[in-house]
């Protein structure tokens, strides 16, 4: 019996055995978990132009969608919210550059997509990690025919083409940005054109020749008069080009900028040159003007007899030569962003002073330009603009209320220290020279009110009380309060320059404009500081807008507008002269070129 059991018991042993190794049904192990629940989940973040909502879903630890809920990024910035989805799709991951010339965009976006991961009760590492395979692909050289090549879509850019193209030109137009835009779409786009409609309603007296002096004298006449002169003589034509022909919308109202000696700056809708970009690329498709963004001219093509022929281009996946039968006009703005490129010129403008500039202002263009003999004028005069953002540079439009004539500049002492409607230059080295090299911008509720702030710029408000660079307050003490400033001192500035508007003459600084007193409360107090804005120095022109060269010979088949031009500007540019340089010489360029 014992022998029976003992044999009984290796067989069932032996079966057991031999039943798991040839796959007896056993119980399976439970399935491995997932970090992260599956589901969607709604996160925001902060971009430039407020809230970005998205909508992200998570299947097995990996990203599958982002849908975007809402957003008020400037149109062509939020592009960038369209690669970067591609990107974290493609990668499972957050880990992604920022796209250039959209940061804060960029930024916001990732916040978003970052918060609903935590919505999820979950982090960006526990992402599952996917290999991504690198994709080369051989790129070709594409050889393309037009009449004109235009560098740059900016303004002066965008102008220029579709006046090149209204003349009868085949036009194509390179931007090496994701983006179209440049500078342009990131100002606040006022126009300086005297004798304007505005001017006429409001019953302003102004001239060309005072135009022409302003813009002089505010470039300590080095100016070149002759290109001063065809600005000034032509804004008002180029503005109400801008209105009848391509359909910017402009305000019912004018500023009065810093060394013009009248309210003559025409002002976009909503303060923004979104209002003027957006409309000038509506058009250029109407117009059937191809716009190639990311695509980066990199050399001029000449002949033998050193006429520019042609354009060579880098694109994403190829490599361009653009052959043109008439010729190519450089648009591509200054080099506010290359800090090599202004330590060469002027070694003062370093890389410790930001830049209000778009990334793509890396002086491309005045490098092209000089590789094919052109000459270049002003380079050493660089630009910064009094009001800026701290932490970022971004030029600040609640500065807006300034140019309305409602704030005072203070230190941190409470006092003033120069005259809030004063030349650009003069105004940022007085403001490097006080305590922490920033200055306080005071307003009250009537002036909040009066410069449309909460209407045409409430997300840029609501960024900077976020970064505690503005703050809101009942009394001037509680304001002061917040940011150190000596109140019992901010308290007697306040009421000396209060006495000035009751007098109408400012005997400290002369401020040129007193149009209200600063006494009803809430109070406002924008804390800034400089940063590069302008680069007045570039490729010297005629006023045909062509190119000349080292001997004051015309470059044949050579044009350029905008900021990457030298001359019109001398040591300082005033503000609201830009918009009506890029437009009066964009066209000009457009409509010689195309000849």
């Amino acid at each position: 019996m014992k022998k029976i059991m003992i044999y009984l018991l290796m067989i069932a042993m032996i079966v057991t055995a031999t039943g798991c190794s040839q796959g007896a049904t056993v119980e399976e192990p439970e399935a491995a978990k997932t970090a992260i629940e599956n589901g969607t989940y709604t996160g925001v973040g902060e971009g430039k132009g407020g809230d970005i909502s998205v909508e992200v879903t998570i299947e097995e630890d990996v990203i599958t969608a982002i849908n975007v809920l809402s957003q008020n990024e400037t149109e062509g910035l939020d592009q960038a919210i369209g690669t970067l989805t591609e990107e974290i799709l493609r990668i499972n991951s957050l880990e992604v550059d920022v796209v250039a010339g959209a940061s804060v965009t960029s930024n916001g976006f990732v916040e978003a997509v970052t918060a609903a991961l935590g919505a999820a009760n979950a982090t960006p590492d526990m992402l599952k990690k996917i290999e991504v395979a690198e994709v080369t692909t051989e790129r070709e050289t594409v050889t393309e025919k037009c009449d004109v090549v235009v560098i740059g879509a900016g303004g002066a850019g965008l102008t220029a083409a579709i006046e090149a193209k209204a003349a009868g030109a085949n036009v194509i137009v390179l931007e090496k940005m994701p983006a179209a835009g440049g500078n342009t779409l990131i100002s606040g786009a006022e126009y300086a054109a005297s004798n304007n409609w505005m001017q006429k309603e409001m019953g302003i007296e102004d001239s060309i020749e005072q135009h022409i002096e302003d813009t002089l004298k505010g470039g300590d006449y080095v100016n070149d008069p002759a290109l001063v002169r065809v600005v000034a003589e032509n804004a008002l034509a180029g503005a109400e080009w801008l209105r009848d022909f391509v359909g910017v919308v402009w305000e019912d109202e004018l500023m009065q900028f810093g060394g013009h000696s009248a309210k003559r700056s025409l002002v976009p809708e909503g303060a923004s040159g979104r209002a003027i970009i957006t409309k000038q690329l509506v058009k250029a498709e109407e117009m059937g003007i191809p716009v190639l963004l990311n695509t980066k001219a990199t050399a001029l093509i000449t002949d033998e007899t050193g006429k520019v022929v042609g354009v060579e281009a880098e694109g994403k996946e190829n490599d361009y030569i653009f052959e043109t039968n008439k010729a190519v006009i450089i648009a591509s703005g200054g080099f506010g962003s290359n800090v090599e490129m202004r330590v060469k010129y002027n070694p003062d403008i370093d890389g410790s002073i930001l830049s209000t500039n778009s990334p793509g202002s890396t002086g491309d263009g005045i490098v092209m330009a000089e590789a094919v003999g052109a000459d270049l004028t002003g380079m050493e005069f660089i630009q910064t603009y009094p009001i800026c953002d701290p932490l970022s540079g971004t030029l600040l439009y609640v500065d807006d209320a300034r140019l309305y004539g409602h704030t005072v500049i203070v230190n941190l002492e409470g006092k003033r220290f120069v005259e809030e409607l004063g030349r650009r230059d003069v105004m940022s080295m007085g403001i490097k020279a006080q305590t922490g090299s920033v200055c306080y911008e005071l307003m009250d509720q009537n002036g909040f009110e009066k410069s449309y702030l909460q209407e045409n710029h409430a997300a840029e408000i609501e960024y900077l009380y976020n970064n505690d660079l503005f703050v809101k307050a009942d009394t001037l003490e509680e304001a002061a309060a917040f940011y150190g400033i000596d109140a019992a001192e901010l308290k007697t500035t306040v009421d000396n320059y209060n006495s000035y508007v009751a007098d109408g003459v400012d005997p400290e600084f002369n401020k040129r404009s007193l149009p209200s007193t600063i006494e009803k409360a809430p109070y406002y107090i924008l804390k800034a500081v400089p940063a590069v804005h302008h680069t007045m120095g570039g490729i010297m022109i005629n006023e045909s807008a062509q190119v000349v060269d080292l001997e004051g010979s015309v470059i044949e088949g050579l044009f350029a507008a905008g900021e990457v031009t030298g001359g019109i500007h001398g040591k300082n540019r005033l503000g609201s002269n830009a918009i009506a340089d890029i437009t009066v010489f964009g066209r000009i360029a457009g409509q010689n070129a195309a000849k």
